[in-house]
């Protein structure tokens, strides 16, 4: 057999090696925390004499062994442009048709609903231009002050392009949550979309999407989802969400940098999508402007194989393994966040924003100390080998509505291979600059 036709005639035997690699014991349903780690070559790095804990996942993970070979096996074996008549070209139509299949699979929609692009902002534009074909003076779209700026700004764009309005959902800085009176006052006739993050990348809320989506429908206005912050740590389901458009991003669940966008069958065919006319007209090809990532596209499959060859095998098919995974991912997050939160909680001049570990959210937890700016203990932290982001996170608005300063907050985001005993090491170092 030609080594060309591996990767697709051989595929079942790659994906077990892949589960072999990580599949869980005989006597646990999903693989140990040490075995996961085994797979993310970062975690071997020191800092300073210190082995590194990544608390960074919110703004990216790191990256398995497993998404990294297939991604280094296009490149060196099947690296062409598409919709070409000799086999590398066609085994890159045939990667890209997989990936899809898997993003849909992972999404519960079909993989004629997946479009991929540079990354979910990118996409975001990118519709919202093609959306506003339709709109124009008097129309309305909804959005949060909860939201990543990338749900929020392409459609504010559109007030200076058609004229529209846009209008704001309040976050209530207390809790870290949205005001929900206040959606259904800003929800009316002219509303033409609705835009709702499924989870805050900054707090780590976890909003009621479902209730967004029955407001929406309550005046026949469409529905998108940024659903980036969400998908690492929940399984997303878009035909039970209803949603009409979702949008996700390969490096927040392990994979490369890469964004997905789901766009419901019936719309995808009618939206007046910006494209060169030699390009397609049909399915989500017409989304995707010029040559795309294509290595991206596999990893990111590579990604949702690895999650759910994390569960045994006897779970069933690859989404009924991804449940499983999910189910003991979500257990064991849970439980670090409350160590966390319990533990920072503790320490005086530590102050915590977002909502407790009892409400809904991630395993993403935010925090200031007192009189010490976020990049400085940043800082001091990545010194002891603790790597955490800081800032706005594009989330400009939740900081200032948190009142705080350009500074921001310091973020702590929890993975798949997030240790009880890295949590203890992170409560240590902001107690330490406390002291200090």
């Amino acid at each position: 057999m030609s080594r060309g036709r591996w990767l697709f005639t051989m595929q079942p035997a790659y994906h077990q090696r892949l589960m072999s690699s990580t599949s869980p014991s005989a006597n646990a349903p999903v693989s140990s925390v040490e075995t996961i780690r085994a797979q993310f070559p970062a975690l071997d790095r020191i800092h300073q004499d210190r082995p590194v804990a990544y608390f960074d996942g919110p703004g990216g993970t790191q990256v398995p062994r497993p998404v990294v070979a297939a991604m280094s096996d296009y490149l060196y074996h099947h690296n062409a442009n598409t919709h070409w008549a000799y086999p590398t070209s066609e085994e890159t139509d045939a990667a890209i048709e997989a990936a899809r299949r898997t993003c849909a699979e992972f999404l519960n929609a079909t993989a004629a609903e997946i479009a991929f692009g540079a990354n979910m902002t990118t996409l975001t534009f990118h519709l919202a231009r093609a959306l506003e074909m339709n709109w124009g003076i008097g129309d309305e779209i909804v959005v949060t002050e909860l939201d990543h700026h990338a749900n929020i700004d392409p459609w504010r764009r559109l007030v200076r392009e058609r004229g529209m309005t846009i209008r704001a959902v309040r976050m209530e800085p207390e809790t870290g949550q949205l005001d929900w009176q206040d959606f259904e006052k800003a929800v009316s006739g002219r509303t033409r979309l609705v835009a709702i993050g499924a989870a805050s990348n900054a707090l780590g809320t976890i909003n009621d999407v479902a209730r967004a989506v029955s407001l929406a429908r309550s005046v026949k206005a469409l529905v998108f989802v940024d659903a980036v912050h969400y998908v690492p740590h929940e399984l997303a389901d878009v035909r039970a969400l209803d949603c009409d458009f979702l949008a996700m991003s390969g490096y927040k669940f392990y994979g490369p940098h890469i964004g997905v966008l789901y766009c419901k069958s019936d719309l995808l065919e009618t939206i007046d999508f910006p494209k060169l006319i030699p390009s397609p007209d049909n399915g989500p090809e017409r989304v995707e402007t010029g040559t795309q990532n294509q290595e991206g596209m596999v990893g990111t499959a590579a990604a949702i194989d690895f999650l759910s060859s994390l569960a045994d095998e006897g779970a069933g098919g690859n989404r009924d393994r991804l449940h499983v995974t999910y189910r003991e991912l979500h257990r064991r997050s849970t439980a670090l966040v409350q160590q966390l939160w319990n533990g920072l909680n503790a320490i005086k001049g530590v102050h915590l924003y977002g909502p407790t570990p009892e409400s809904p959210r991630t395993a993403t937890v935010s925090f200031v100390v007192d009189g010490v700016p976020s990049t400085d203990v940043a800082r001091r932290l990545a010194a002891s080998g603790l790597f955490l982001s800081h800032g706005d996170f594009y989330a400009a608005t939740v900081i200032e509505r948190l009142g705080l300063g350009p500074e921001g907050l310091v973020r702590a985001g929890c993975a798949c291979y997030t240790t009880t005993d890295e949590v203890e090491r992170l409560i240590a170092g902001v107690s330490e600059i406390v002291k200090r």
